[in-house]
């Protein structure tokens, strides 16, 4: 089979492309630019196109031979060029779900999903460590880069397959895992999910379509990493391995090596990860998550003795902020200070009036603690300062701000 994906640096479409290439699938694809995972499909020499996506490479690459099918990421417009000409070609076109959905059933894999508002990368990841440290064989798919290991995989050997299933769009609905984790359920994408009752209808579906479901998982006590929602994302993935056990007599491992594993994770991409010596970068945008991980950064400064915790923020989507404003009340409980970004904007309603950093810090119950901030020269100026004076620096962004910082601040 011959595959196009559009977006193909990116992490959410790049692990994917890894994935059926290391299928033995033809690959190929187009970006508009680099993305995390470019170093990754370089290594593979996958046939890529970087820049602007007219539609002449796709028609280059079916020249060459049939593309079976076009594999595009959600955030492609309906008139995108490269979609129109895929559509004109008559080439099988969909987003990553129902490609994924087919390899699954191709490959006959027991799907492992990981599901829920926040903490799914990590959970995911967590699952994707054990297995390999534990040397049970695995296929797996994330959407996040890895320090130890590559954001997409396919082992001929593996009878299981972790995936992290993405509610947006509605796209965890494809599939019937074998096992579904469900991390947590809180409010988000309003923009396809218009009230709770819709999200959650959403998960109880997911739910319904899964052999069997892991949630609402008591924290393990002998599980020793820093912060509770990081202790609880272990606890979950723990779980899962413990019910593999019990229905699998190929794995074998005791809790106490799952544990040891665990416990020696070293994180992910993006989710409470060390870019430097006291400078840790996070994907959380939602409420509920910054509070999590604020207490878990809180957690980490008192431990190492840190001097203070100081907070950038870059809030993501205007719809979003719309929704969920008042839940900020007391989610940087905890930090000493925190720096507000403008919200990153992206898939906006153009009816919408533009929250300001001044109208969100307004929601806080210590509002005195937060100033508005630009990614400029005189931010960077002000966290070396604090970072000369012994505070942790923790960023929360699923925007841009994540480069201003490595760039800044990486080792």
């Amino acid at each position: 089979m011959k595959v196009y994906f559009s977006g193909i640096s990116g992490t959410g479409i790049g692990p994917l492309a890894e994935l059926a290439y290391d299928a033995g699938y033809e690959v190929c694809g187009s970006d508009l630019m680099r993305g995390a995972i470019a170093p990754e499909i370089d290594e593979r020499n996958i046939s890529v196109h970087y820049g602007e996506q007219t539609g002449e490479f796709l028609r280059q690459k079916q020249a060459e031979g049939v593309i079976d099918w076009f594999v595009y990421t959600s955030a492609l417009p309906a008139d995108h060029a490269e979609l129109l000409a895929a559509q004109e070609l008559g080439i099988h076109t969909s987003k990553r779900d129902e490609f994924i959905a087919k390899f699954i059933e191709d490959k006959k894999l027991k799907m492992l999903a990981v599901a829920g508002t926040h903490g799914k990368t990590t959970t995911t990841a967590l699952l994707i460590y054990a297995f390999t440290r534990l040397g049970i064989p695995v296929s797996y798919l994330i959407g996040t880069t890895l320090g130890w290991g590559r954001g997409g995989n396919y082992s001929t050997d593996a009878k299981y397959f972790i995936y992290e299933a993405d509610e947006y769009d509605r796209n965890f609905l494809a599939y019937h895992p074998f096992v579904a984790a469900i991390t947590c359920v809180d409010y988000d994408h309003p923009d396809i999910y218009p009230t709770l009752g819709d999200y959650q209808g959403a998960f109880a579906q997911f739910e319904s379509q899964s052999q069997y479901v892991v949630k609402n998982t008591t924290i393990n006590e002998k599980l020793t990493l820093v912060g509770e929602l990081r202790r609880r994302d272990a606890s979950i993935a723990l779980e899962v391995l413990q019910y593999l056990r019990s229905v699998d007599d190929e794995i074998n491992c005791s809790d106490e090596e799952i544990i040891a594993v665990l416990n020696d994770f070293p994180g992910a991409g993006r989710r409470f990860e060390r870019i430097a010596e006291g400078v840790y970068s996070d994907y959380g945008h939602h409420p509920n998550e910054i509070k999590a991980t604020v207490e878990m950064a809180k957690e980490l400064r008192d431990r190492d003795n840190y001097t203070g915790l100081a907070v950038i923020y870059q809030p993501h989507q205007n719809t979003r902020q719309h929704k969920v404003r008042d839940g900020y009340l007391d989610a940087f409980n905890g930090a000493d200070k925190v720096f507000w970004l403008p919200t990153y904007l992206t898939r906006e309603d153009p009816n919408l009036e533009i929250l300001t950093p001044e109208n969100l810090i307004s929601n806080l119950r210590n509002p005195e603690i937060a100033e508005p901030a630009e990614l400029n020269d005189d931010l960077a100026s002000k966290i070396l300062q604090l970072k000369k004076q012994g505070w942790l620096i923790l960023l929360l962004t699923a925007g841009p701000a994540d480069g201003w910082l490595r760039k800044n601040f990486g080792d």
